[in-house]
């Protein structure tokens, strides 16, 4: 089974400045609680380590990133794959008068018993950590 969430949000922020963010694969990275730790390679792609809280799991899953499409300073979209998971993340930013709106999508399909589950309860509060390191990075008020 595979989850689907989509969340936007509005900043108070110039979309080329969010893009600095959005497009960097560390950056998205931190974003996300469950990655304990994460490398970004030379040819941009990165490996993320996640701690999943879930029984079937009991080490660190690396999950190897890499964007598939990129449309600066507008639109990326990357897949990520391991072997308890796919991950497909996008982010959209659509310029709007006096800020940009954030538009998320991320699909996840897991391969083991309890990962969709997770996500399927996770991914919503995910984005909500994605926004918060969007704030703190700019230092707006929203």
């Amino acid at each position: 089974m595979t989850v689907r969430v989509e969340r936007s949000f509005e900043l108070p922020v110039g979309r080329e400045r969010i893009w600095e963010f959005i497009s960097d694969p560390g950056r998205r990275a931190g974003a996300i609680s469950v990655v304990s730790e994460y490398e970004v390679h030379g040819d941009g792609s990165a490996t993320w380590h996640l701690d999943l809280p879930i029984p079937v799991v009991n080490t660190t899953v690396a999950v190897e990133t890499e964007d598939e499409e990129v449309r600066p300073p507008e639109y990326v979209r990357f897949v990520g794959r391991s072997t308890v998971m796919d991950v497909v993340g996008e982010h959209e930013l659509v310029e709007l008068e006096g800020g940009t709106r954030v538009v998320n999508t991320f699909v996840v399909d897991g391969r083991l018993p309890g990962v969709e589950r997770f996500f399927r309860r996770n991914l919503d509060a995910e984005l909500d950590n994605l926004e918060q390191a969007l704030i703190d990075d700019f230092e707006v008020e929203v």
